[in-house]
């Protein structure tokens, strides 16, 4: 069987085709490169509004990176179309495969952001030979997409916690809820600063925030300076008994 026709099976592209495949070498490891052509007769897409309109120009051929199969890296080979949308001018053409300027894929993104659940992003990185970037931009892609669909109705605990993604101060700040019926992960913010801190309750936003308990922080004076600042009475008075001297 053709890795083309196992494409076709598993990861179909509307209004494309999978054409050559072939091996080449790569400084870590053999990687698997497969093109993608448009069909015939299908006009691209304007990526701003969706909608078909007449080609301008070609960019020259992008890789795009996909699941790996057989512990080999696998490479989607296009390039692009830019078109003159009489809505929006000129586009880079929208393609079903990746989202914007992304270099992974987004069924790459996917599996990789759900591998993160069960492994350190480090390990993540390491057993599927791509960079922790990557795993973090995945995890934030997963983490934006479930804000948008998420509900977030009856939050009482959460927790704040930091995870160092570079060598030297480099942090990334996560709240996660932890209530008793939910353990999910809630917001992914940069450094673990106070601003950081103020982003997510302002996110958050104050009728949500004003029903919680219950909020859990290590010792850094940055979250607890905001957790009582912006929590509740019950959780400020716990913050305030952290802080207070005596």
């Amino acid at each position: 069987m053709r890795v083309q026709h196992i494409l076709n099976r598993v990861q179909k592209q509307p209004g494309f085709v999978y054409g050559a495949a072939r091996f080449v070498e790569m400084r870590q490891r053999p990687a698997l490169e497969i093109e993608l052509r448009p069909r015939k007769h299908r006009r691209a897409r304007c990526s701003v509004c969706q909608k078909p309109a007449p080609g301008y120009d070609t960019l020259s051929p992008r890789r795009f990176e996909f699941v790996p199969l057989w512990g080999l890296l696998v490479f989607f080979i296009y390039a692009l179309r830019r078109v003159k949308c009489p809505r929006c001018g000129v586009r880079v053409e929208v393609v079903p495969w990746v989202e914007g300027k992304h270099q992974l894929t987004t069924t790459y993104a996917w599996f990789l952001a759900r591998w993160a659940k069960r492994l350190s992003w480090t390990a993540v990185a390491e057993s599927f030979h791509t960079s922790w970037t990557h795993v973090y931009r995945s995890v934030e892609m997963a983490v934006a997409w479930g804000r948008a669909h998420q509900d977030l109705s009856g939050i009482t605990a959460i927790a704040f916690d930091e995870i160092q993604w570079h060598r030297g101060q480099h942090y990334l700040t996560l709240v996660y809820q932890i209530d008793a019926h939910c353990r999910r992960l809630l917001w992914v913010g940069q450094e673990r600063t106070v601003k950081t801190a103020l982003g997510f309750f302002r996110w958050f936003g104050r009728p949500r925030t004003a029903t919680l308990r219950f909020v859990c922080s290590d010792m850094w004076k940055p979250y607890l300076r905001v957790i009582a600042k912006k929590a509740p009475r019950p959780c400020t008075s716990s913050i305030a008994s952290i802080l207070s001297p005596t």
